[in-house]
């Protein structure tokens, strides 16, 4: 059962992601159909952003994932020579 502060929590990280999905989803799909000197232009960052962040989110979550599972690896590892 989840405790109050686990679900505050959870709908913390829900209303963040919606707010960055849709962030997103307008500074690509929708930002390049207004004019580019619209007042709403000052609010987004330039286009080549949009490509360069999310990648470079990828390839951290992969170091990460990377990281720990080498973690895990040496971990067991040393568990294992322990036993010998």
């Amino acid at each position: 059962m989840a405790t109050g502060t686990d679900q505050v929590v959870g709908l913390g990280l829900v209303a963040v992601s919606l707010i960055i999905f849709t962030y997103y989803t307008a500074w690509v799909i929708l930002l390049p159909f207004i004019d580019s000197e619209h007042v709403i232009h000052k609010f987004f960052l330039p286009r080549a952003y949009a490509v360069a962040i999310p990648l470079a989110a990828g390839l951290l979550l992969l170091l990460c994932v990377g990281l720990f599972i080498t973690y895990i690896m040496l971990k067991k590892q040393r568990v294992t020579k322990k036993a010998q």
